[in-house]
């Protein structure tokens, strides 16, 4: 049965649960001590804390496009990498996600990669009973940024390991890759604003619409903000490639959020979707926890 998305001005939107799956807890918060993260998140006994992977489906009533945000790391793994990541798709999956949503893969008009990390694209294909590969959404343009295209295709060896040839080359054989730059606009009310700390060319979709006679303005906030604990400036993840730049970036980014009252969507928050964000006392706080469904009238 097909769940009813929630209504945003000019879009409607549904969270898309693609899974979860667990990385290193010292690697998620770099220099801070596991004294402070583990509080606030627990460890398992590898020290591996769960993440979600949470997408985004976009339904525009001004263009009829259907637009995803990211769709996880998909189904390709096999069980070796499953055991190391702790894969578990059972907890919800991309395609049972879309069904609920109402959505065909074959809908799916526009897929805005933030990036072309595995657990951020893996999701565009998997494979068949022959080991072949197959596009999950046929009718998609695949969007990502120029300057990440160039790392993910000519990746440093700290980041190589994270951009699969499995999910990047489908991308770029399928003939429905579009690179953008800086100052994309996809249609009016959905923009990107850039962020280059975590990896080069990552792009935040930024949707505008109206929430209870509002208007109201949801950031997705990638991996610049992969969780509600990550908002103190200081605790950046050690997976970034520019954590100096990553910090200058979400100074910024999260004043920018609690002056505007903007909402980040959370893509690896096992629990939280959509939070504000405060500032008192010279610290950004979380004001408030949400489901997107809670911006219904």
């Amino acid at each position: 049965m097909s769940q009813p998305m929630t209504s945003f001005g000019a879009f409607d939107l549904a969270p898309i649960h693609c899974g979860t799956f667990r990385l290193d807890g010292g690697a998620m918060f770099g220099v801070v001590p596991k004294t402070l993260w583990s509080r606030q998140i627990p460890a398992d006994e590898k020290n591996r804390i769960l993440m979600g992977m949470r997408s985004l489906l976009i339904r525009s009533h001004n263009t009829g496009k259907t637009y995803l945000i990211d769709n996880g790391a998909g189904d390709k793994f096999d069980e070796k990498m499953s055991r190391i990541y702790g894969m578990d798709l059972g907890s919800g999956n991309l395609m049972d996600s879309l069904q609920k949503a109402g959505v065909e893969p074959g809908e799916i008009t526009d897929i805005i990669f933030t990036h072309l990390h595995f657990d951020h694209c893996g999701g565009t294909t998997s494979m068949d009973d022959h080991g072949q590969l197959i596009h999950n959404f046929p009718n998609a343009v695949y969007h990502v940024h120029e300057r990440h295209w160039a790392s993910a295709t000519q990746p440093n060896a700290r980041e190589k390991a994270s951009f699969l040839k499995e999910n990047i080359e489908p991308i770029k054989e399928s003939g429905r890759l579009h690179l953008t730059g800086d100052d994309v606009l996809y249609e009016e009310g959905l923009s990107v604003i850039m962020a280059e700390g975590h990896t080069e060319g990552q792009q935040l979709p930024v949707i505008e619409g109206i929430s209870k006679g509002k208007k109201q303005t949801i950031v997705y906030a990638g991996d610049l903000i992969p969780t509600h604990v990550h908002i103190p400036l200081p605790w950046v993840m050690g997976y970034d490639m520019k954590p100096l730049v990553t910090l200058r970036e979400k100074e910024s980014f999260l004043k920018r959020c609690a002056d505007e009252d903007l909402l980040l969507y959370l893509e690896h928050d096992a629990d939280t979707e959509l939070i504000r964000v405060g500032y008192e006392d010279g610290k950004f706080y979380v004001s408030e926890m949400m489901k997107l469904a809670d911006l219904k009238e």
